[in-house]
């Protein structure tokens, strides 16, 4: 039983590491191939001009809920697949950290782990000019988080419920 459970944290320390890469690939490089080069050469230009890190974050939205608001204001297709792509994206986190904990982490404490992932995510994208700063998206990716994380501790529940109708020599109908 415990050869079984350590093969399934294994597995799914697996699917976890190619998730984040997804993530990784997609907010940051926007499907594009990973450059180290180029990274380091962005890296250390902003390292240089402190300034122009500064500049990207006021580039940026510092203003919680304005790009949400406008974006249900005009309510393009676009910035639609925007906002709910940004929760979408960080479900599968939260589902994680709800199979990884098993039901130990708080629904304020699989928030805050996605807000902290996020936000790496976000100051990456202003440290290797590669992107701009979003408060919004801190929101919206942490909100997904929370929701991945309550769909599999509900999941969790409803299976454990159900299991438990269900008795060994019972015949289902």
């Amino acid at each position: 039983m415990k050869q079984k459970r350590t093969l399934n944290d294994v597995f799914t320390l697996g699917l976890l590491a190619m998730y984040m890469y997804a993530l990784l690939k997609i907010i940051l490089f926007k499907f594009r191939a990973i450059d180290m080069t180029f990274l380091w050469q962005q890296l250390k230009m902003s390292l240089k001009n402190p300034d122009l890190i500064s500049g990207r974050l006021h580039e940026g939205n510092l203003i919680p809920f304005h790009e949400i608001s406008r974006t249900i204001y005009v309510l393009s297709d676009h910035d639609l697949i925007n906002l709910v792509g940004n929760i979408v994206i960080f479900m599968p986190f939260g589902v994680f950290l709800g199979i990884l904990s098993n039901k130990k982490l708080s629904h304020m404490g699989a928030f805050l782990l996605a807000l902290g992932l996020s936000l790496c995510l976000e100051s990456a994208q202003v440290l290797f000019a590669i992107g701009s700063f979003d408060v919004d998206d801190l929101i919206l990716n942490s909100s997904g988080g929370l929701l991945g994380c309550m769909a599999c501790k509900l999941c969790v529940k409803l299976v454990t419920a159900a299991s438990s109708v269900i008795r060994p020599g019972d015949r289902p109908i």
